[in-house]
């Protein structure tokens, strides 16, 4: 492993020793809010620490091992001291690979839930049969993890796409695995509206939004201009005869929402402010990150929408992710929820970064 790495790792073990001597303290031992202090800090780092005393004794082993091969005048116990190596090397490099894991900080949004926006970009109804498709790749991807997906808001076309379609999807990890899908999305195909059969490029953006507590994001009431008009739902009985779909404009960012996906106005409220507590966050993560660093924006997981992060062109059944090179030709496929491949690499690609940062 890198030299800064086991640094770190030795920095941290210290530390953990540390704690245990500062918990049985008297002074700390009288201190409860001390106390659990303490004992939060070191649960945290529990688990890391457990896993490089695992590396080091694996090591240790390896070391004795090797010795006994170089040094040993006993062919029999030679031939076991070389079996022992090479099952040992196999066991060090999953360590190693855990260790890395763990030392890589982790994202607090992670565990969240996910608010997703759709929106059709250039290419007019094509654009617009595309979002509904990725509406219906996300949907098929969140049944497969067994999430929950409801739509919040939708603007349709008569052909069956979509204009917009802003959607919540509820499971353990939703955000871990999707925040890497924000951006532009293009495709390549004939489209249905085209009678001369020419290929036509259109666009969809996709907005990932963790979804935020009240706790996080403070929105002043004075701040909000609040409309509510009749949903635009099915006919017929539930037909809406009262005003209870709500559009939401927050005056200082200029911000709309709207929900209608619910038949009571509170409901729908409710459910607007979530949205835009979502659009106010990541609006707030964004100017931090640009304040860090700005190259960052070109990197993954970002959400810039100017950015082109992956191609479905359906004559070379072929999907490009753009930012690791990645290219799979199982198109149906991918549109059929199977995007593991992609998240699996976009994931990896991140971990890589953050490890050369930590040690660098």
């Amino acid at each position: 492993m890198l030299e800064k790495l086991l640094e770190k790792l030795e920095k941290a073990e210290k530390r953990y020793e540390e704690l245990n001597e500062l918990m049985g303290l008297p002074e700390v031992l009288a201190n409860p809010e001390k106390m659990a202090e303490y004992a939060q800090e070191q649960a945290e780092l529990e688990e890391l620490v457990q896993a490089y005393r695992d590396y080091k004794k694996l090591t240790k082993q390896f070391e004795e091992a090797k010795a006994l091969v170089e040094e040993s005048d006993d062919e029999e116990l030679r031939e076991l001291a070389k079996a022992e190596v090479k099952e040992l090397e196999g066991k060090i490099e999953e360590a190693e690979k855990r260790l890395k894991a763990l030392l890589i900080p982790k994202d607090p949004k992670d565990e969240k839930d996910v608010i997703m926006e759709i929106r059709a970009g250039a290419g007019g109804e094509e654009a617009a049969l595309f979002a509904a498709d990725l509406f219906r790749m996300y949907t098929r991807y969140a049944e497969k993890q067994g999430w929950d997906v409801e739509i919040l808001s939708s603007h349709s076309t008569g052909l069956g796409g979509f204009k917009e379609v802003v959607f919540q999807i509820k499971g353990k990890g939703a955000y871990s695995r999707l925040k890497y899908e924000s951006g532009v999305h293009r495709v390549q195909r004939v489209p249905i509206t085209e009678a001369s059969g020419r290929i036509h490029t259109s666009t969809a953006t996709v907005a990932v939004l963790p979804q935020v507590d009240d706790v996080e994001i403070h929105i002043n009431p004075d701040d909000l201009e609040i409309d509510v008009y009749r949903s635009s739902g099915p006919g017929g009985q539930h037909m809406q005869k009262n005003a209870t779909a709500v559009r939401i404009t927050h005056i200082p960012t200029g911000i709309t929402v709207s929900c209608e996906s619910e038949r009571s106005q509170y409901q729908n409220k409710e459910r607007a402010l979530a949205i835009l507590r979502a659009k106010l966050y990541e609006m707030e993560q964004r100017k931090v990150r640009e304040q860090i660093d700005q190259e960052r924006r070109k990197q993954v997981g970002t959400g810039e929408r100017s950015e082109k992060i992956r191609t479905y062109n359906f004559p070379q059944n072929r999907v490009t992710d753009h930012r690791i090179g990645l290219t799979s030709y199982r198109l149906e496929e991918v549109l059929d929820g199977e995007l593991d491949e992609f998240i699996e690499a976009l994931i990896a690609e991140e971990q890589a970064r953050k490890l050369e940062e930590l040690g660098s």
